[in-house]
């Protein structure tokens, strides 16, 4: 079995087939996908589809891109949508000042109400940061001891070091089955297996030979079939090793 421990099922690029692409996830042996939410809808559809589907977890929170609208009629909305009983985590949350759509200082607030929401709720919590390394891990290791997924791991071998010494946890995507994406698959022999879970963040970023296409659960496959590629271990010890450190981070069945 296997888990995409990433992926966007509740966005419109799912709407015309989404039973589909459950269904065919479920055939490539993905016993389990956790629904990430990214804005106040995309949190409530996650929920939804938590309710819908037994093999379909969620997580309630808000992208740094929706900073700026940030108040506290969304935060009565996150913390009630937080206390579902198919919610595992808070995010995805973090800064992102790669495409800067919010204040960083808006941000920050932020990425630190939801940390402490974490905290409080005793959830983990899936982190973005896009070229904002340095203030990511000062808010976290501000707020230590914290359960983290650096989700989508673009970042160098200075900053893996920082986060495996920090004790978190490192997700990648469909992204290191591209061509020019040396650094990422050299990224991916330093991790250490036990700290590693792999995602499609779908419907973004799908492998090799289907780009300009939709990534779905399914790709999963690929993306470990390219880990035990890279590692030289097999997709099986890979599938068992990934599957569980997704159900111990998550806390799934």
């Amino acid at each position: 079995m296997l888990v995409d421990t990433h992926c966007h099922l509740d966005f419109p690029d799912f709407d015309p087939d989404r039973e589909e692409v459950i269904r065919r996830a479920e055939t490539e042996g993905i016993g389990c996908i956790v629904n990430i939410g990214s804005s106040l809808e995309g949190s409530k559809r996650a929920v939804e589809l938590s309710r819908q589907y037994n093999s379909i977890y969620a997580t309630v929170g808000l992208h740094p891109h929706e900073a700026d609208g940030f108040d506290d009629n969304a935060k009565i909305i996150i913390e009630k949508l937080s206390r579902e009983d198919k919610v595992v985590a808070i995010g995805e949350t973090g800064l992102d000042y790669f495409k800067n759509y919010s204040k960083a200082e808006n941000q920050k607030i932020l990425f630190r109400y939801l940390v402490k929401l974490a905290k409080d709720l005793n959830l983990p919590l899936v982190i973005h940061s896009r070229q904002a390394q340095d203030d990511t891990l000062q808010i976290l290791n501000d707020a230590m001891p914290v359960k983290c997924v650096v989700h989508c791991f673009s970042g160098d071998e200075d900053f893996l070091k920082k986060c495996l010494d920090s004790g978190f946890l490192i997700s990648f995507t469909c992204n290191i089955t591209y061509k020019k994406a040396q650094g990422l698959r050299d990224i991916v022999k330093l991790t250490p297996l036990d700290r590693m879970m792999l995602e499609t963040d779908a419907p973004f970023l799908p492998p090799e030979g289907f780009r300009g296409k939709r990534n779905e659960p399914a790709y999963v496959k690929i993306l470990a079939e390219e880990v035990a590629r890279i590692k030289a271990i097999g997709i099986d010890e890979i599938a068992r090793v990934t599957t569980e450190n997704a159900k111990r981070f998550y806390n799934l069945p």
